[in-house]
């Protein structure tokens, strides 16, 4: 074959497989698809045979009815050009199915009804999207690509955690993510029921758990929540008929102060506190020195195991600082009762922690459960076979543990598993606790770390799971957004086998037909947004000529106007920089093949005059600061002081906060000096930052200043320039505001990263 025939051949069969490849939208990717000609019709006569899995079949035939408005009836016969659902004990795995797709009928195999619940999950997603509709959706062929699928899970645990205790959550909104988690068979629901900042469950033996555990004051006022047992009872049968095991969390011996404002007599000195207002790592945690305090962690676990069936059962163990334990009488009495020591690098009170784990490990299984800790549980060693390492503190607890013998669940939060981090640029993000893990990160996680397989040990590794936590998740819409896509990446991180994943595959799949899904299940799920590549402004400043580039985390289509209207699908399409010689106005968008978009960006362009250097003598470093007492939200409340404290002056911005022990909000003002001509670009994590009487920073509407979300820009010539810093101090959104710091950054130019203002760039007259 000549070389022009055999790339044309090549070319022919690339096309061949790309067109084959947009018939089969499954996710997580099975282990073998083999694509067949034609399709299965679904009509209104098509039946459903499912004998020995009478439940899954009337599942699926609830579902394929409502939203293809035809009467889909189970039937106790085989008929041709039906449906069949076999128990076929010949297919090994409890999970694992075949499924095969024919113009002439549907027959899916398995050992286990949950097999046969994933293969029609399969089947549905061979069908058109809109199969996911709860109401008829006219106009829609419904055919099913026709195929032969073998398929079994890489890993027998695929996990989410979904932390109710930071924010409370209701139950529809559980059983949406049930009903997710379950179309793209991930099979663990971790529930993260208590913590410091709120106790979820009731139980009945300590009322005050949530008559008083449940609540914590806001800025905002009072807020929480608790589940009933008869309301979790619900959620687990929920689950169960979708093949989901739900995992309870119950923290001990740290991360309980919500218990312990219930009953004080729980803590170390009976202190009496209420739950906790901020995030972060809490030094109160129950005593391990009181009998009282082990008939409480076993009067609540004989509550709990009566609600949840799972085998598994979360006892935290993780951010437990035993700082109180040194000092109180009983911990050490009980130190010395078990004759520990500071030894072998473990303290005594590490090892106290251990017995803590132990005693709760031999307590649950006498109800036949297998206990998981986070990797903290390793430190005080002695830790027994049977238990579970979840590691999330990197993979290094994983590793140890896996190594020595221990089952370890693969949670690293560098790994791309803490889907609470930002997905995109912070500064375009909903409010976040940091971090960064984009979907190509999440996705790209390999779960048996290299120091496992060398060793020959990675079947110790259970298997991935992605954790949500809530500090910053105030809505469901918010917890969405975090959470998808990114779950479905998890599930083909834990179902498919590791020469099955390609990242753009998985892409179209989730652009071209998950999306439309999500959307089904009312999924607030994050797309990606235009970002510019050297950092994004909404405000942006030139003196000549500005090209203005974008890019997002991952391939997508973008459109925008120049003109003032909100761009649409069918909008200009992004192919290069967009040059100003002229100020204006960009509205840019991200859009799916589906004509789904993100929010629309807004982004001024301006083009400006250097502003001219204050011309000023006997400056001395420092800024003047005017300081108020008193709970302050929003510059604009500002507005009615009319006594103010003027009395002090500040070497550099950090001392902000430090101007007092109680709630303050202070204004700082002076002048800044820049170097060069230019364009210069400034962040803050402060309320405000003026420049030359115009606001190039504002983080009025955002509730948390830590992470730097807003800044601005603006022309400048060399030489002195006004500046005016607004900061509040308090607890915004359960985040002091001092744990932030006050710093501005500003960068000269396009390049170059920012680099904070400093003490010798300030000053004041």
């Amino acid at each position: 074959m000549s070389a022009l025939l055999l790339i044309a051949a090549t070319g022919m069969a690339n096309l061949a497989k790309a067109q084959s490849a947009e018939r089969y939208n499954i996710i997580p990717q099975p282990e073998t698809l083999t694509p067949q000609s034609g399709d299965f019709q679904l009509t209104n006569g098509t039946t459903i045979y499912a004998k020995k899995a009478e439940a899954v079949g009337r599942f699926f035939a609830a579902k394929l009815s409502k939203a293809t408005g035809y009467n889909i009836q189970l039937t106790n016969k085989k008929t041709s050009g039906g449906i069949q659902l076999l128990i076929d004990k010949k297919v090994k795995g409890e999970e694992a199915y075949e499924l095969s797709v024919m113009p002439e009928g549907v027959t899916a195999k398995a050992s286990t009804e949950k097999g046969l619940f994933y293969a029609m999950q399969s089947f549905l997603q061979l069908l058109p999207a809109q199969v996911e509709s709860e109401v008829p959706v006219s106009g829609v062929a419904w055919k099913a690509a026709a195929c032969q699928i073998q398929d079994k899970p890489r890993f027998d645990y695929r996990g989410t955690l979904i932390d109710v205790c930071r924010h409370f959550f209701p139950l529809s909104q559980l059983k949406k993510h049930i009903d997710m988690m379950s179309m793209y068979k991930i099979n663990n629901l971790h529930l993260h029921l208590t913590e410091d900042q709120a106790w979820r469950i009731e139980i009945k033996k300590y009322p005050k758990l949530t008559e008083v555990g449940s609540w914590r004051r806001t800025e905002y006022g009072r807020t929480g929540g608790f589940y009933t047992q008869e309301e979790m009872k619900e959620l687990v049968k929920y689950a169960e008929e979708r093949f989901v095991n739900i995992i309870p969390e119950f923290e001990v011996p740290g991360h309980e102060l919500a218990a312990i404002a219930a009953y004080p007599w729980l803590s170390c000195r009976d202190l009496k506190v209420e739950p906790r207002r901020t995030w972060g790592v809490e030094p109160i945690i129950t005593c391990a020195g009181k009998e009282t305090t082990f008939q409480f962690y076993r009067d609540v676990v004989d509550e709990l195991v009566k609600i949840f069936p799972s085998k598994l059962f979360h006892i935290g163990g993780d951010e437990a600082p035993r700082i109180e334990w040194k000092s109180c009488p009983h911990c050490q009495a009980k130190a010395d009762e078990l004759g520990l020591k500071d030894e072998n690098g473990r303290s005594r009170e590490a090892q106290l922690q251990s017995y803590v784990v132990r005693e709760m490990e031999k307590y649950l299984n006498k109800y036949g459960k297998d206990i998981i800790g986070w990797d903290e549980i390793l430190e005080g060693g002695d830790l027994n076979k049977s238990a579970i390492v979840m590691s999330w503190r990197g993979e290094t607890g994983g590793i140890a543990a896996a190594n020595a013998g221990h089952r370890v669940i693969m949670t690293p939060g560098s790994g791309g598993l803490y889907v609470d981090h930002f997905q995109g640029e912070p500064a375009l993000e909903p409010q976040g606790i940091g971090g960064y893990a984009p979907l190509s990160k999440t996705y790209g996680y390999e779960p048996i770390p290299q120091a496992v397989a060398e060793k020959g040990m990675g079947q110790y590794v259970m298997g991935p799971q992605v954790n949500l936590w809530a500090e910053y998740l105030p809505d469901n819409d918010r917890q969405d957004y975090r959470l998808y896509p990114r779950m479905l990446a998890l599930s083909e991180v834990g179902w498919s086998q590791k020469e099955k994943k390609n990242f753009e595959d998985f892409s179209r799949r989730l652009d071209t037909d998950a999306s439309i899904r999500m959307k089904l299940h009312h999924v607030n799920f994050h797309i990606p947004l235009p970002q510019q590549p050297e950092g994004s402004f909404d405000f942006v400043a030139f003196t000549d000529q500005k090209a203005v580039a974008f890019e997002t985390t991952r391939p997508e289509k973008m459109v925008y106007t120049l003109d003032g209207s909100n761009p649409t699908p069918q909008s200009t399409t992004y192919t290069a920089p967009i040059i100003f010689d002229k100020s204006g106005t960009i509205k840019i968008a991200t859009v799916l093949p589906t004509g789904d978009m993100s929010r629309i960006r807004t982004i001024r362009v301006e083009k400006q005059q250097l502003s001219p250097a204050a011309a000023v003598e006997g400056t001395q470093l420092g800024l003047k600061v005017q300081l108020v007492k008193g709970t302050y939200l929003k510059t604009q409340e500002l507005a009615n002081v009319t006594e103010w404290d003027n009395s002090r002056v500040i070497k550099n911005l950090a001392e902000l906060t430090k101007l007092g022990s109680e709630d303050y909000a202070a204004i700082a003002s002076g002048y800044v000096k820049v170097e060069k001509d230019g364009v210069y670009y400034v962040r803050s994590n402060n309320v405000e930052v003026w420049i030359d009487g115009q606001k190039v920073v504002d983080n009025n509407n955002t509730p948390v200043k830590t992470s730097e979300p807003n800044g601005g820009s603006i022309a400048l010539k060399a030489g002195l320039h006004q500046i005016k810093v607004v900061y509040i101090n308090t607890i915004m959104a359960g985040r002091p505001a001092d744990w932030g710091g006050s710093r501005i950054h500003m960068r000269y130019g396009e390049k170059g990263g920012f680099p904070e203002v400093k003490a010798e760039e300030l000053f004041h007259i």
